[in-house]
């Protein structure tokens, strides 16, 4: 276990005094909720809470809970990411602004209150994906669907609230669906291998560049952050490597060995409410990079899907 160790010198003796590192996850019943769940347990005493333990775009409830508990560090794995209902549903677009943006403003806050760090997650939709060379952690975001400027928004709320963070970004995360029904939807590459397996005929959009994530390999990225106390700001964890999503299908089918109808089409063959960056390859300049994409794409094919709910 990671313990923090305190000297209290007393007049005959010299007592040490541990308490475990205490780190609260938020939407930990996500997919990447359930990675962070499972990377974390071993070394400190988590708490992982979701909708059923707290609302986070309650202020209040936000300060009174976490201000209770006052973890040493809050991982932030809260996010409504419904593109095209965000785009076209005023309603939807106000949740995904008062969960991607002003939650993310009150954690912060109350972070910095109760002296804990902050990890966030943001995406490669804060680009405009219009730089083939990528982006690197210092880019300057901007936006071209409301989605994504709800996660710039967060991020700015991150960093104007407080100093002690580590804000990670990823694109196309993929892994182990969560058990709980309702709770998370499944990744791209879950739903393709469903659709491709009942026979229908793909086209899928082979022009919009960017890095798959795996959930797994995110939630170690996050985890060796802290374990080797890396400099606070912004850090980009995707997985190495490129890829279209027709470029992901066509791996997911050859690692199922599933026979499927495919073909690559334009974003405009496909047209969808919201606005995707055409090449939006996040850069990791800072630490060591993740595996390729393709790697960590073959081990989680490999897991069988999670018992389903009673």
């Amino acid at each position: 276990m990671i313990a923090v160790i305190t000297l209290k010198i007393t007049r005959n003796t010299l007592k040490l005094e541990s308490s475990v590192i205490k780190v609260l996850i938020l939407g930990a019943r996500g997919l990447l909720g359930q990675a962070l769940s499972d990377a974390f347990t071993s070394d400190f005493e988590v708490f992982a809470w979701d909708r059923p333990e707290i609302n986070v775009t309650n202020r209040e409830e936000v300060f009174e809970k976490v201000g209770s508990l006052r973890p040493d560090y809050i991982i932030n794995a809260a996010a409504f990411n419904d593109v095209d209902k965000i785009e076209t549903d005023p309603e939807i677009y106000k949740l995904a602004k008062a969960v991607n943006a002003a939650a993310v403003g009150y954690i912060a806050e109350c972070a910095r209150k109760v002296g804990a760090v902050v990890v966030h997650y943001s995406t490669d939709y804060v680009f405009a994906g219009d730089n083939r060379l990528g982006y690197d952690e210092n880019a300057k975001p901007n936006p071209i669907s409301k989605y994504g400027e709800t996660k710039a928004e967060g991020e700015q709320l991150l960093q104007k609230n407080t100093e002690r963070f580590y804000l990670v970004r990823l694109s196309r995360l993929f892994g182990p669906p969560s058990s709980n029904s309702g709770v998370s939807k499944k990744s791209f590459v879950d739903l393709i291998a469903e659709v491709a397996m009942k026979g229908k005929e793909l086209r899928l959009v082979d022009e919009e560049v960017s890095c798959p994530t795996y959930s797994v390999d995110l939630a170690r990225f996050t985890l060796n952050l802290i374990k080797q106390k890396m400099p606070f700001g912004i850090y980009h964890g995707a997985n190495s490597g490129t890829s279209t999503w027709y470029s992901l299908a066509q791996e997911v089918f050859r690692l199922k060995k599933i026979s499927a109808e495919i073909a690559p089409i334009k974003s405009f063959e496909y047209p969808r409410p919201a606005r995707r960056p055409l090449f939006s390859e996040l850069l990791n300049t800072k630490v060591s990079k993740q595996r390729p994409w393709q790697e960590a794409l073959a081990d989680y094919l490999q897991i069988p899907p999670p018992p389903s709910s009673p």
